[in-house]
């Protein structure tokens, strides 16, 4: 495995007209200046505004969720999701270690405690099989409802993310959550364009989560939504992410203690005008992964990650893998990428070693503990020109 190599491969991939390639950066080549003047001219740029349910009605559309409800941000829409799933203080939450820190920092926020899993290879989600083991061993189902055997606190659910936008293989997580006593919600942050077995992310678990932070498929600045196809929880959604305000001409009376999240009209029209363009924007990132195949499948010593056989990814990030890679091998390579203006990145760091999350339980990690050190991102914006 030569650095070098790699670089010169990323850069035969796509075509470098900056100093710098970007991992991740937005493009605005549709109506989004048309529909901000409009929000800006009107005077509506906050939480109450046409474009916020135009948006959420578009994404209704497009993932098949039959509902909708936009947020500040994919984080604040995880904690409604968990909330409203019922995890209380002192429960514990099944995740992967392997994702990004706001997965775990969700579950406290409701006072809960993250319990970290190891994940599949050939997914990077979930492994469902590794997890029935897990439990086989750990936990104990009493009247339906799920305990961890040493701390004998209850398990309460299961976050299932979409790693770099890749579906997780929901059937068997479907199963095991089933047969436990666990509520399924997926953590959807990266996988707007995403389809598992030809049904959209965000539409298997119970509430769902997804994400339009600067840097994913489609951008709103900052924001989130809540995809669920139960009514019951969508309209507790809709309340309490309004600051649990009950209608009225001028009375403020809020009837429990909620959140200000809801999604600012102005952000909701740009994440309008973007999803307009998934179509072409997913096109391109097809395209772009297509080339990093074709381009390193003949480099010795690595690989680009593929989507699962039964999924339909977004590639939202391209992932290379360095066969029996060192933390020494890694950054070598990213050294190397960063000389030459690549701003390729590792994955994040595993949660059970961050200082708030280290004394959590956790299973045996040794997949996602090999993806620590041998997973590269690359640059993946639906404007790279390729070669």
């Amino acid at each position: 495995m030569d650095p070098l190599e790699i670089v010169n491969t990323v850069l035969t991939s796509i075509n470098k007209q900056n100093p710098i390639v970007s991992l991740h950066e937005p493009l605005f080549d549709g109506n989004e200046w048309e529909y901000l003047k409009d929000c800006l001219d009107s005077g509506w740029v906050s939480s109450v505004g046409k474009y916020v349910n135009r948006f959420e009605h578009a994404l209704q559309e497009y993932t098949g969720a039959k509902h909708a409800i936009a947020v500040v941000n994919g984080t604040a829409a995880l904690h409604v999701c968990l909330e409203l799933s019922g995890v209380q203080q002192n429960e514990e939450v099944l995740l992967p270690a392997l994702t990004f820190v706001a997965t775990a920092n969700a579950i406290s926020y409701c006072g809960a405690i993250p319990h970290f899993v190891d994940v599949d290879p050939l997914t990077l989600g979930v492994d469902a099989q590794k997890l029935t083991a897990y439990l086989d061993e750990h936990a104990v189902v009493k009247k339906g409802k799920c305990f961890n055997k040493q701390s004998h606190r209850r398990i309460r659910a299961l976050v299932a993310v979409h790693t770099f936008g890749h579906p997780v293989d929901l059937d068997p997580l479907k199963g095991v959550c089933k047969e436990y006593g666990i509520t399924l919600i997926e953590d959807a942050a990266e996988s707007l364009g995403s389809f598992y077995k030809g049904r959209h992310t965000g539409n298997t678990g119970l509430i769902n989560a997804v994400s339009f932070n600067g840097n994913k498929v489609i951008t709103t600045g900052g924001g989130g939504a809540i995809l669920t196809n139960n009514d019951t929880l969508a309209k507790s959604a809709r309340h309490i992410t309004s600051t649990a305000k009950l209608p009225h001409a001028w009375e403020f009376v809020h009837d429990q203690v909620a959140y200000n999240y809801r999604m600012p009209n102005i952000n909701a029209a740009l994440g309008l005008a973007q999803l307009e363009q998934i179509a072409l924007f997913l096109e391109r990132k097809r395209s772009l992964a297509n080339t990093y195949l074709a381009h390193f499948n003949d480099v010795a010593g690595v690989k680009i990650f593929k989507e699962p056989p039964y999924a339909r990814s977004n590639y939202w990030l391209n992932v290379l893998t360095l066969d029996n890679a060192s933390l020494a091998q890694r950054d070598a390579v990213l050294e190397t990428c960063h000389d030459y203006g690549i701003q390729a990145r590792p994955v994040w760091r595993l949660l059970h070693k961050l200082p708030m999350y280290h004394q959590a339980p956790h299973m045996p990690l040794t997949i996602s503990e090999t993806i620590e050190t041998s997973a590269i991102c690359l640059p993946s914006s639906v404007n790279l020109c390729l070669n």
